[in-house]
């Protein structure tokens, strides 16, 4: 990891930039997946899952025969876990219903909001090297909770043709049918045009790598609203002097094992912990089975060495990072601070894979600077709020000519006259 000490803030933008492919020949590569799979539909998709995938797919849509077989194939203890964190993130986004509260603006003006579920939404579940079978529940439960009639779920396909069977497990719990074979650039191109046998949704959630990320921002040029732009992992940990070195290590490994594009970034007021997690670093890798992945991810990461909180938590707002871990004496406190984060992890004994999996958060949420201006997934990403207003002849008597000299400023004389028929028969009424 890269160690910088002491950083003047004109640097903390340039500290903040995170790895990135040439963006110029990325679109390129990534326009042309979107028109092919637009005019060639399922073939493009063959084409593609031949090419990237290795694999000849002949039927995308997962059958009810592979759903079947993979509620066999996981094991009691999976099912058991998967069981308590479905509970956990239920509980948790259930509570973020809205009630539709009428507020009486003046007399006679009333006005409340509706929530409706966005009827077809897409899931890009990230395949590979890790199946994220997670992203599934992350996903899939709040989509179920806001009501949406057609959820359609889009994830690569393994070696042999097939979907992880835990993937498949989760859709099946889920009461999620609409599952299918393919994966990267051309499953967002699907999801964004339809094919043959891949719907057309409105919107479409989910992290990726960064062709995925931008399959997802080209996608919204054609009419699709998208969650996010979530691409690759990454975690800030701000530490003082109760951190522990192991747990430290270990938070970042948590990342960069995703793969060579994440970034993870330490951010200590105390210079003994850099030699310290270095050590951990170099002796838990050893043992880490993707060991490769994480070690180009820690190349391009930083170990940053500040004066004092304030200036750390200064630098974390300027990261904006996905995931941020405040292992601190008073993380209540420093939490505060906090301006620009996807989803924060207080203490000592909060680790970052918690809310990857099972305290009931989500951990669909934004990287790459985007916590500057979005949230993370919830219940409301998969609704839209519809505004109602009634308004009684008493209350357009009051609030009339208010709208008509504000229209009449704009010189919309239509405007002030949609007022003023309703105004002259409301008085020929009462006369």
């Amino acid at each position: 990891m890269i160690i910088i000490k002491y950083p003047k803030p004109e640097t903390f933008e340039e500290l903040s930039r995170r790895p990135e492919l040439d963006r110029g020949q990325l679109e390129v590569t990534v326009v042309t997946i979107l028109e092919m799979v637009r005019s060639d539909g399922d073939a493009a998709l063959k084409r593609y899952s031949k090419e990237f995938d290795r694999v000849e797919i002949d039927n995308f849509q997962v059958s009810e025969e592979e759903f079947e077989q993979a509620t066999t194939r996981i094991a009691e203890d999976l099912k058991n876990a998967l069981k308590v964190a479905k509970k956990n993130i239920e509980k948790f986004h259930s509570s973020q219903a809205q009630s539709d509260k009428i507020i009486e603006t003046m007399p006679g003006v009333k006005c409340w909001t509706k929530s409706t579920a966005i009827e077809k939404v897409g899931l890009y579940i990230p395949g590979g090297s890790a199946p994220l079978f997670s992203t599934l529940l992350m996903l899939g439960i709040p989509a179920r909770l806001a009501g949406c009639k057609e959820i359609v779920v889009c994830t690569p396909p393994t070696a042999e043709g097939t979907v992880d069977h835990t993937i498949l497990y989760v859709a099946k719990e889920l009461g999620i049918k609409k599952v299918y074979k393919t994966g990267g650039a051309q499953a967002i191109a699907a999801m964004t045009f339809g094919t043959e046998t891949i719907p057309k949704v409105y919107k479409i959630f989910g992290p990726g790598n960064q062709y995925v990320t931008v399959a997802k921002q080209l996608a919204q040029m054609e009419g699709v609203a998208i969650d996010m732009p979530a691409g690759p992992s990454e975690v800030a940990i701000v530490a003082d002097q109760v951190a522990n070195p192991a747990f430290i290590a270990a938070d970042l490994l948590s990342q960069a094992e995703h793969g060579p594009d994440s970034q993870v970034l330490l951010v200590t007021t105390e210079e003994y912990l850099i030699d310290k997690v270095q050590n951990e670093l170099e002796m838990q890798l050893k043992t880490l089975p993707r060991r490769e992945l994480a070690e180009k991810s820690l190349s391009n990461s930083k170990l940053i060495l500040v004066e004092n909180m304030n200036t750390a938590m200064n630098l974390i707002n300027v990261y904006a990072p996905e995931h941020l871990i405040l292992m601190v004496s008073d993380p209540q406190r420093l939490a505060t601070q906090v301006k620009n984060a996807g989803s924060v992890f207080l203490g000592l004994y909060t680790p970052e894979s918690a809310g990857d999996y099972a305290s009931g958060t989500n951990h669909t949420l934004p990287t790459n600077h985007y916590a500057r201006m979005y949230g993370g997934v919830s219940l409301d990403s998969f609704q839209k709020s519809i505004t109602f207003q009634d308004i009684s002849g008493e209350g357009l008597e009051k609030l009339g000519p208010t709208i008509q000299k504000m229209a009449e400023a704009e010189n919309l004389t239509a405007h002030s006259q949609a007022v003023d028929v309703r105004l002259s028969h409301i008085r020929e009424k009462n006369d």
